[in-house]
C-alpha cells in the first residue's frame, strides 16, 4: 500500500488506512456512518460447514470491533469446482449463511472463481453513529487491556492439519472460532472504551502494537494473565506453528521486551496468528470491572491482561 498514492482528502472518511484499523468508516449523514470490511482465507478445519461458519464469524468480527452493527454481507468464494464435488461448496456456503443469520443479517449476493485451493469469506457492511465509532487509536495511559477469547487457534489448526491435535484442543479452538464477538461488542458499547481491535492474523501482541502505536502509548502485558486454549503451549513447543505466527515473531522481535525466564513456547502463543479471535479492549481503569461484569452477563469471560502506559509508542513489555 505504501507504493500507492495517498487516499483523497474527504472529511466524511472517518476511518481509512492511516492506522491499519479493522474496517473503513464513511459518514453518510450526521447520525449515520457505514462500516465496511472484508476477510477470507483457506480452510482451517476439515469440516466444510464448520469452515464456512468460522470464516463468516471472522469477517463479522471487524464490524463488532468498531462498535458497529452488521447490516448485510456478500460471499467471496474460490473453489476447485472440477476437482471437488459441488456438495462441499454447498456446505461451506450453508455454514457461512447460518452464522450470518445468527448475527441477525443475511447474505445478499457475492462472487466466485474457479481456483485450485478453496477460499471463503465475506465482505460485510455495518452501521454506526459517527460519534460512537471505536477505533484502534485513542487508548490512554492507565487503560486496562481486556481480552475476550483465549489464544492458540493458529497453532491448534496447524496441529489439526497434521492430525496431532488432541480432541480437547480441537474442540476448544473450534468453539472459540465459531463464537461471534457480538456479545463482547454489546458489553463494551456503553462504557468508557477508548480503543479496541479484534485479534486475528497479527496475533495478540501484533494487534496490541498497532493499537498502542496509533494511540501514542506503550503497553505492558502480564503473560500469566493471558488465557490460552488447552494444549496450545505444548503444541507450540512441539513445533506445530503456522508460518503466519513465525512472521509475527520476526516482526515483534524489535517491538517487544520479553522477560528472560518466559518460555519460547509461551512467547510463540502470545504471537500466534489467530482466526476469529476475541476483542482486545482498552477501557478506562474505573470501568474495567463494569466491563468484566457486562461480559459475564452475556456469557463471555473477559481477562485483564495488562495496561497501556506512557512510553515509546507501540513498544510492549511482557512481564
Amino acid at each position: 500500500m505504501s507504493h500507492l498514492p495517498t487516499p483523497l482528502d474527504n472529511h466524511d472518511v472517518l476511518v481509512g488506512l492511516e492506522t491499519g484499523d479493522d474496517a473503513a468508516v464513511y459518514r453518510l449523514r450526521p447520525d449515520l456512518a457505514l462500516v465496511v470490511t472484508t476477510d477470507f482465507f483457506t480452510p482451517v478445519v476439515d469440516d466444510a460447514y464448520t469452515f464456512g461458519a468460522i470464516a463468516a464469524a471472522n469477517a463479522l468480527s471487524d464490524i463488532y470491533a468498531m462498535g458497529a452493527q452488521p447490516l448485510m454481507a456478500i460471499n467471496l468464494v474460490a473453489f476447485p469446482i472440477k476437482e471437488l464435488p459441488g456438495s462441499v461448496l454447498v456446505d461451506i456456503l450453508r455454514g457461512g449463511l447460518d452464522k450470518v443469520r445468527e448475527a441477525g443479517i443475511d447474505i445478499l449476493g457475492g462472487h466466485s472463481i474457479d481456483d485450485h485451493e478453496p477460499k471463503y469469506g465475506l465482505a460485510v457492511t455495518g452501521t454506526v453513529h459517527p460519534d460512537r465509532v471505536i477505533r484502534n487509536r485513542g487508548g490512554q495511559p492507565g487503560d486496562h487491556l481486556v481480552l475476550t477469547k483465549a489464544l492458540g487457534t493458529g497453532i491448534i489448526t496447524t496441529a489439526i492439519k497434521h492430525q496431532v491435535a488432541t480432541p480437547e484442543s480441537e474442540a476448544a479452538a473450534i468453539e472459540g472460532m465459531l463464537r461471534l464477538n457480538r456479545d463482547a461488542a454489546e458489553a463494551m458499547a456503553p462504557l468508557q472504551v477508548h480503543a479496541a481491535t479484534d485479534v486475528t492474523g497479527f496475533g495478540l501482541l501484533g494487534h496490541l502494537h498497532y493499537l498502542a502505536k496509533a494511540s501514542g502509548v506503550a503497553a505492558r502485558v502480564k503473560a500469566a494473565a493471558v488465557p490460552l486454549l488447552p494444549g496450545a503451549e505444548a503444541l507450540a513447543d512441539a513445533g506445530e506453528v503456522p508460518g503466519g505466527t513465525r512472521s509475527n515473531e520476526r516482526f515483534l522481535a524489535s517491538r517487544v521486551r520479553w522477560p528472560p525466564d518466559l518460555s519460547a513456547a509461551r512467547q510463540t502463543v502470545l504471537s500466534d496468528a489467530q482466526t476469529s479471535g476475541g476483542l482486545l479492549i482498552a477501557v478506562a481503569a474505573d470501568d474495567a470491572d463494569r466491563l468484566l461484569d457486562a461480559l459475564a452477563q452475556r456469557g463471555v469471560t473477559g481477562h485483564v491482561i495488562g495496561e497501556l502506559v506512557p512510553g515509546s509508542p507501540g513498544e510492549i513489555t511482557v512481564i
